[in-house]
């Protein structure tokens, strides 16, 4: 079963957004695939295990929940790393440059 996700948008970070001008390096997901979207701020890691053409959505499994400053977590809200969640290709987002501390 999988868990429905309310996605939070892209926005800048849109991946529809940034391959619209450029359709030649734009890929379709396939199995083993990792992409990246955005949930309630954290960057959210879903390796593809299967793609819906017709619907334009990866089927797969949270790899990572990542926070804003690039510390994995193992849950967040009720998702969790392990669940089984659908995700849209309008709602997948460019990775966020993290910063590293300075010493």
């Amino acid at each position: 079963m999988h868990k429905h996700i309310d996605w939070d948008a892209p926005g800048n970070a849109s991946v529809t957004r940034h391959y619209a001008s450029d359709k030649q390096h734009e890929v379709q997901p396939h199995p083993g695939m990792m992409l990246s979207a955005r949930y309630q701020g954290m960057v959210v890691r879903v390796e593809v295990e299967a793609y819906r053409e017709d619907d334009a959505l990866s089927i797969g499994k949270v790899a990572a929940l990542i926070d804003t400053q690039g510390k994995r977590h193992q849950t967040h809200d009720d998702l969790s790393v392990g669940d089984y969640v659908r995700l849209p290709d309008d709602k997948r987002a460019l990775e966020p440059a993290i910063e590293d501390e300075e010493d």
